[in-house]
């Protein structure tokens, strides 16, 4: 086949993934002002530890529904690739049933289980309380998050992430306003503190649903996907959703219950590094979340190649992509590893754990680097049907390599925070290069378990 001047490609690729990064990057903003909103609370030693306790916890539950989103967008990105728009309105309907179905479960059974979910993971009763009400209060949001997460796979799929891009900014303006006056207790409202972090989120996730509700009324989307006009329940695609993300959401529990468990496990050294940990925690979202970005840029581009019969152009996608996001992580990385304590100040002004947490911020400087090319390539692998792959890879490589390693470097042999923290680059670096092999096999994009001819 004729392939077009790689500056076209970093051009389609950045076409999409740039409005993708800065709806992510809106999160990562919001997720370091109510780091440093709750920074600067009196109990802030308590309130940070609590905080990285209740954002894990939150995230792993949410997280094994939220990959609704990677179900709806590869099948949609698959029909938009085809050129059938109907059954890419047909795919939202049906997500949101799910979501609708899912989430107020969801919601019920987090909601009262919210307290014996955070005493499990703090080793310190105060720590545990504080969670607990941030968690009950973040539970209460899921249905609302579910039902953004279906209209944020469709529109993925159909390359409209300035879409996402204009829901990221002004649900996360309204979530830190929301989180100003309850944790504060500004305009005459009582002061929540942590827990009022856990309610401004959920009224902000009311707000985006509000937004995307309008945005798929405007006749532009009605009139081309016709979704209120060809509703109906469809099994298939409803089963293609459900084989799609599965295996996603086990993936993205894996992740989340282990870094829970590595907030445990730097808890039980002590409080202040643990406090110390979530800071640094923060301070990766800088590059996490526009890792992310590419992640979905690159399902995005080889699920329309792949839709429309374009094998090699598809995997072409995936490897440029990787060299992208690559850069911006070689570039953040000097940042991390130069001047941490400048980063870290982002999230609090307690120099006792920003001395803490330097080094350690250091060492993750440097194994975030390779992280890029894993995430991307891990989501052109989703994109491609092989979910149950990039899952089973995770399992191995975050359960039974990351954790283990950081209890028995911190713990048994007594080396601290730094202990914990050198795990990681092992967990990355092994994780991505697995990823990269599969990636570059010949089977990599033939495991999509629905009918998409």
């Amino acid at each position: 086949m004729n392939l077009l001047p790689i500056n076209s490609y970093y051009k389609k690729i950045l076409k999409v993934a740039l409005p993708a990064i800065a709806g992510l990057s809106t999160q990562m903003v919001v997720s370091l002002v109510d780091s440093a909103m709750v920074g600067r609370l009196d109990e802030a030693t308590y309130a940070l530890a609590a905080m990285g306790i209740g954002v894990l916890a939150t995230w792993a539950l949410v997280s094994f529904f939220s990959s609704l989103a990677t179900g709806t967008h590869v099948i949609v990105a698959r029909r938009f690739g085809q050129g059938n728009y109907l059954e890419c309105g047909n795919t939202l309907n049906n997500s949101l049933i799910i979501s609708l179905l899912i989430g107020g479960v969801v919601a019920a059974i987090g909601a009262t289980l919210s307290g014996p979910i955070a005493h499990f993971f703090a080793s310190d009763e105060t720590v545990g309380n504080y969670a607990s009400q941030y968690l009950f209060y973040r539970f209460l949001g899921i249905p609302f998050f579910l039902i953004s997460v279906s209209y944020r796979g469709f529109f993925f799929g159909i390359s409209k992430t300035k879409i996402f891009m204009i829901s990221g900014i002004l649900t996360n303006l309204f979530n830190i306003i929301f989180n100003y006056m309850f944790i504060y207790g500004s305009f005459g409202l009582p002061r929540m503190g942590l827990a009022g972090a856990g309610l401004g989120s959920t009224l902000a996730t009311f707000s985006d649903v509000v937004f995307y509700l309008i945005v798929i009324l405007l006749p532009v989307y009605r009139n081309k996907y016709q979704n209120f006009r060809h509703f109906k329940i469809d099994k298939e695609i409803i089963k293609g959703i459900y084989k799609i993300s599965i295996p996603v959401s086990f993936q993205n529990v894996f992740v989340l219950i282990g870094f829970l468990s590595f907030v445990a496990i730097t808890g039980i050294i002590g409080t202040k590094e643990q406090a110390a940990t979530q800071a640094i925690i923060s301070t990766l979202f800088i590059s996490f979340l526009p890792l992310f970005g590419f992640g979905i840029a690159v399902q995005t581009l080889i699920g329309n190649n792949l839709g429309a019969g374009k094998f090699t152009l598809a995997k072409l996608y995936g490897f440029e992509t990787a060299k992208v996001a690559t850069i911006y992580t070689i570039l953040l990385g000097i940042i991390f590893i130069s001047v941490p304590q400048y980063v870290l100040l982002i999230i609090t002004n307690d120099w006792s754990i920003i001395e803490i947490a330097k080094s350690s911020l250091r060492l993750a400087g440097f194994a975030q680097i390779f992280y890029a090319s894993g995430v991307v390539l891990a989501n052109g692998l989703q994109a491609g049907g092989r979910t149950v792959f990039v899952m089973k890879a995770e399992m191995l490589t975050n359960l039974f390599l990351f954790v283990p390693l950081a209890y028995l470097l911190s713990i048994v042999f007594n080396l601290g925070l730094m202990g914990a923290w050198l795990a990681l680059p092992g967990y990355i670096i092994i994780y991505s290069a697995v990823i990269f092999v599969k990636f570059n096999s010949k089977d990599w994009h033939t495991k999509i378990p629905i009918k998409l001819d």
